[in-house]
């Protein structure tokens, strides 16, 4: 026969309730709800964002302001003298640019104003032509017109008026004629004209100077 006894629960044992079967499954486990974040498969590694070259420039001095802060006394001597040396460097290297394209700018007026120097026999005829009335109508005048415009172009400038004061930088006297009443050297007549290409006297015109009596 059964013990009574053995019916009697043991306060001492822990008691479980119903079958051990209906303990909490995994599936009865409440899901934390929350709104779902999309990382992006081509996010740069450590959330590095685009930086604009003002802002990388700023980052690059201050990693470098910190890398000189542990060098010692020496090494930021040698440094400095190092960065000297390189705007040295590059004040040089702007100082040659700009006497390469000075001296490129003068070989280009030489070069030209040989070139028109070797022309001015052609425009002495245009201009005995057009003394002689050769150059008022007809294709002549055309031509001579095409011909004035093509040196102006390169600012050829004609020198050499009569009346105008004597100058030795742009006259060449040929003969002088006392004249009464001169107070002093001005050109009396203009045989052959001179001429300028910017500031470059190609040839002088050749005068006659009234001088005083």
């Amino acid at each position: 026969m059964t013990d009574p006894k053995d019916n009697v629960p043991n306060e001492d044992e822990p008691q479980v309730e119903g079958d051990a079967t209906n303990a909490e499954q995994p599936e009865d486990l409440i899901e934390a709800e929350g709104p779902d974040v999309e990382v992006p498969t081509d996010a740069p590694a450590g959330g590095a964002t685009d930086l604009s070259p003002e802002d990388e420039a700023l980052l690059a001095d201050a990693a470098r302001g910190i890398a000189e802060d542990k060098l010692s006394t020496e090494d930021r001597d040698l440094v400095a003298e190092m960065r000297a040396d390189m705007l040295r460097a590059q004040a040089e290297l702007v100082n040659f640019r700009k006497r390469v394209e000075r001296d490129r700018e003068a070989n280009r007026e030489v070069a030209i104003a040989e070139v028109v120097r070797a022309l001015l026999p052609a425009l002495d005829d245009l201009t005995r032509a057009e003394a002689h009335g050769d150059l008022t109508e007809g294709p002549m005048q055309v031509i001579g017109q095409k011909i004035r415009g093509g040196f102006e172009k390169f600012k050829l400038v004609q020198i050499g008026e009569k009346g105008e004061s004597f100058d030795p930088n742009v006259h060449e006297a040929i003969v002088q004629l006392p004249t009464p009443g001169a107070t002093g050297q001005t050109v009396a007549d203009v045989v052959e004209p001179g001429y300028k290409l910017g500031e470059r006297v190609l040839r002088a015109a050749k005068v006659a100077v009234a001088v005083p009596a």
